[in-house]
């Protein structure tokens, strides 16, 4: 069966961009790269520049029709236009690359689309924004972000060669893909933190012979990009030691997950085992970033920039029922192991963060929280997270797991 011609994807706001992209599109075309544009102006304009997929039509996969998106307020057709863009984009099944240039607002229109796409396809983002914090556009993704430099408004010394390293960046990616990549051993993710090391560590060595271990920092982005591997259906189980996303959650912290925590267990059905992993500290920045509130509680200096504190009896127990009632939704297998003896490298006996009060309310809550069925199991064990004990009888639950 012969495979389908992978064509590079040209995405802007043709009304402003056109000379740009048409630019980028005589390089790729040179290098034998076959093209696609695609128009996201939501104003009407004249040009001399075409699309190959004009705006109307990426429009018109927005859930009410293109007069969402034609609608006369730039910043609700905007909106619109992003949702239609990436409607339209998920559905496509050439995309070899894409590449995208805008400024504030052509960036916000272009990179949700992009986060939608597989991991792998290669995603890359000439944008004004790209000098500034760009977690909000790569969210989970691999998305690159190039700095213009210049505003993208008009070719010039500077836009000229930013823009052609563009072009070539994608041309590479295309033409050098690596196809060989084996995939022959199923894949499992893995939460880490630097106070959770030693019990990942010890974790990879006894599944690697089988299993392809992606292991992933909790730092916010990193449970976020591993649970778009599951909602993908490319993890065979998840072993999420490190749920400590959790507390800068809910009390203000700087490495946080968002409301959709473990919503991609409940929706893909992955296999799951979770543990209470650095449960015991929410992350800071530098001492004088802590917000007001917190400033009389107990803290751990990680280093100048990063600052701990240790989370309180009651704000473990809003946190059991906060995981507890993500994971009572999930009907896929979920084994939840607490290790009594300690969340972290810092609450253990003599740790700076050892506070068996503050742990206990953590289990209490959870117990009672959480329902258990015959595929949803609490687990508790007399040991620390960090013990080869601990290790074991994670090794020991997941060869249990029912995996495909």
């Amino acid at each position: 069966m012969k495979h389908k011609e992978q064509i590079a994807y040209l995405v802007t706001t043709l009304d402003t961009k056109g000379e740009e992209i048409i630019y980028v599109k005589q390089i790729l075309t040179s290098l034998q790269i076959p093209t696609r544009i695609i128009d996201l102006s939501t104003q009407p304009y004249r040009s001399n520049y075409h699309p190959d997929v004009e705006a109307k039509i990426v429009a018109s996969y927005h859930p009410n029709g293109v007069d969402a998106v034609f609608c006369g307020d730039r910043g609700k057709a905007m909106i619109a236009m992003a949702t239609a863009f990436k409607n339209y984009l998920i559905e496509q099944d050439d995309i070899g690359a894409i590449i995208g240039l805008g400024g504030s607002g052509g960036t916000a229109l272009i990179t949700p689309a992009m986060q939608a796409l597989p991991i792998g396809i290669p995603k890359l983002m000439v944008s004004t924004m790209a000098s500034g914090d760009i977690s909000g556009y790569i969210g989970a993704s691999d998305i690159a972000m190039l700095y213009s430099v210049t505003d993208i408004a008009g070719l010039n010394i500077i836009s000229r060669r930013v823009l052609a390293n563009a072009a070539h960046f994608i041309a590479g990616a295309i033409k050098f893909r690596q196809s060989d990549i084996s995939d022959d051993k199923p894949a499992i993710g893995l939460t880490m933190f630097g106070v959770t090391t030693p019990c990942v560590q010890s974790l990879t060595p006894k599944l690697h012979d089988h299993y392809d271990c992606l292991v992933f920092h909790a730092t916010g982005s990193g449970g976020k990009a591993m649970e778009k591997l599951a909602d993908s259906k490319l993890l065979s189980a998840v072993i999420d030691i490190t749920t400590t996303e959790v507390c800068d959650y809910l009390f203000d912290g700087v490495l946080a997950c968002d409301q959709d925590r473990f919503s991609a267990i409940e929706r893909s059905e992955t296999p799951y085992i979770g543990s209470c992993g650095a449960l015991d500290m929410v992350n800071f920045g530098s001492p004088e970033s802590i917000p007001e509130k917190y400033r009389n509680r107990h803290f751990y200096p990680h280093n100048p920039q990063v600052t701990l504190m240790r989370t309180t009896p009651d704000e473990n127990r809003e946190m059991a029922k906060w995981i507890a009632n993500k994971l009572n939704k999930c009907n896929g297998e979920v084994y939840f192991i607490i290790p009594e003896g300690g969340f972290s490298a810092l609450d253990i006996e003599g740790g700076d963060f050892w506070d068996p009060e503050a742990d206990r309310a953590f289990i209490n809550e959870f117990e009672k929280t959480f329902i258990q069925t015959d595929k949803r199991k609490l687990i508790k064990l007399p040991y620390h997270i960090n013990s080869p004990q601990f290790s074991d009888y994670v090794i020991k639950v997941f060869n249990q797991l029912n995996l495909n």
